[in-house]
C-alpha cells in the first residue's frame, strides 16, 4: 500500500471503507469562507466519517488496507515513544509526523551514533537539532516519521529495538542550580583603578542557567591571594569556582598556577576553541574549577558558554572531549550574534 498507481487500485463505496486508509486528501469548499482538506491522505476512516464524506459528494473512495503494515501516524508515535528520554514531550501525529519539545530549560543530548542506526532502518526518519546545547521550555527539538503512508511492521519493530538498545536516543538533561564562588583577579581591579567588568558578565551567565554567585572576591595578581580566595570559597560551601583573568602567558598572569596550588587537578589548560583558547578546567575534589580568559568578558559566546552547561548537566568532561571541540569551535564573529542559533560549538 506504500506507493500506489491509480489504475492498479479499485474504489470502494464509502460505507465499505471504514477502517481503511485514505490515499489522497479530501477537500471541502465553502464559498467565500473555507477551502482546505477535511480529511488528509493517510487518515484511517471511521464510522463517524461516512456521513461527512457523503456530504462532500464522495460516494466511492480510493483506500487501502493495512495487511501486515503500520499506519504512518501509529509508526511515528511508536518510534517517538521508544526513543524519548526525560525532559521531553511529544506531539500528536500530524500528517504522519511526531514532534519533540523540551518541557523545561535543560541541556539537549542526542546519541548520534544510535541516531544514525535508527535512520538506517528502511522508511524511517528521525531528525534532531545538534546535540550538546541549551534548550528552552517549549522549544521544538526533533521530529520522526516514516516516508510512505504505511510501512511493514518489521521496520517499526527494528526501530523500537534500536531505541531500546541505546535508550534514550534523545533527552533533555536538567542543569544543577549551583552556589558558585567567583574570584576576580587583576591588580588594576583590586586597586580600584578600573571597574570590574568580569563579575557582571559571569554572574549573568550563571543566573541564566539557574545558578547563582554566592560571593565574589577580588584579588591582586598575587599567587597567595588567589589561592586563599579559592580556599575561602570552598570552605564556605561553593559548589563550583570560577576564576577570571590572569590566564595568558604574561608574567603577571598567575591564575593557572594558583588553581594548581589550591589543589586543582587539571583536566585541560587550553582548548581548540576561538574565543577561549586559554581556558582551564580543573577539579578540587569533586568541585569543578574553571579559569576564564578575558574573551569571556567581551565576547557574547565563548568556550565558557559551551562548557558551563555540560558541567551543570552533571557531565564528566575529559581532555578528549575538549579536543573534539575544535570541529565547530571557531566563532565567525558575526556583526549580529545569533548564538546559539549558529554553528559555534556544534
Amino acid at each position: 500500500m506504500q506507493y500506489y498507481e491509480k489504475e492498479k487500485i479499485k474504489a470502494l463505496p464509502v460505507q465499505d471503507a471504514v477502517g481503511k486508509v485514505l490515499l489522497h486528501d479530501i477537500t471541502e469548499i465553502v464559498p467565500d469562507l473555507f477551502k482546505g482538506p477535511t480529511f488528509r491522505k493517510g487518515h484511517v476512516i471511521t464510522p463517524a466519517d461516512v456521513e461527512k464524506l457523503l456530504d462532500l459528494g464522495k460516494q466511492n473512495i480510493y483506500v487501502a488496507g493495512l495487511d501486515g503494515e503500520v499506519h504512518e501516524n501509529d509508526a511515528a508515535l511508536r518510534i517517538a515513544q521508544a526513543a524519548m528520554g526525560k525532559g521531553l514531550s511529544i506531539s500528536d501525529p500530524k500528517e504522519g509526523k511526531v514532534s519533540f519539545s523540551a518541557t523545561a530549560l535543560g541541556f539537549l543530548k542526542i546519541d548520534v551514533a544510535a541516531l544514525e542506526r535508527l535512520n538506517s532502518v528502511p522508511e524511517v526518519i528521525f531528525s534532531t537539532l545538534h546535540t550538546n546545547q541549551v534548550v528552552q521550555p517549549g522549544q521544538e527539538l526533533a521530529g520522526t516519521r516514516i516516508i510512505p503512508l504505511s510501512t511493514d511492521k518489521t521496520n517499526v519493530i527494528e526501530a523500537e529495538k534500536i531505541c531500546q538498545q541505546y535508550f534514550p536516543i534523545i533527552q533533555v538533561k536538567p542543569m544543577a542550580k549551583l552556589d558558585v564562588g567567583l574570584v576576580i583577579t587583576g591588580s588594576e581591579v583590586f586597586s580600584g583603578r578600573i571597574r570590574d567588568g568580569f563579575g557582571p558578565v559571569v554572574t549573568k551567565k550563571f543566573e541564566e542557567l539557574g545558578s547563582r554567585i554566592t560571593r565574589k572576591i577580588i584579588v591582586s595578581d598575587e599567587l597567595s591571594m588567589t589561592v586563599t580566595a579559592i580556599q575561602e570559597l570552598l570552605a564556605e560551601g561553593a559548589q563550583m569556582i570560577a576564576v577570571t583573568g590572569g590566564m595568558s602567558v604574561d608574567p603577571d598572569d598567575l591564575t593557572p598556577a594558583a588553581i594548581r596550588a589550591a589543589g586543582g587537578k587539571v583536566t585541560s589548560y587550553g582548548a581548540p576553541v576561538l574565543p577561549g583558547a586559554m581556558f582551564m578546567l580543573a577539579h578540587i575534589g569533586d568541585i569543578p574549577v574553571v579559569g576564564l580568559p578575558g574573551c569571556v568578558m567581551y565576547h557574547r559566546a565563548s568556550i565558557f558558554d559551551l562548557i558551563l552547561p555540560r558541567l551543570l548537566a552533571g557531565e564528566t568532561i575529559q581532555r578528549s572531549d575538549i579536543v573534539k571541540m575544535g570541529h565547530g569551535g571557531f566563532c565567525s564573529s558575526c556583526k549580529v550574534c545569533r548564538f546559539p542559533s549558529c554553528s559555534f560549538g556544534k
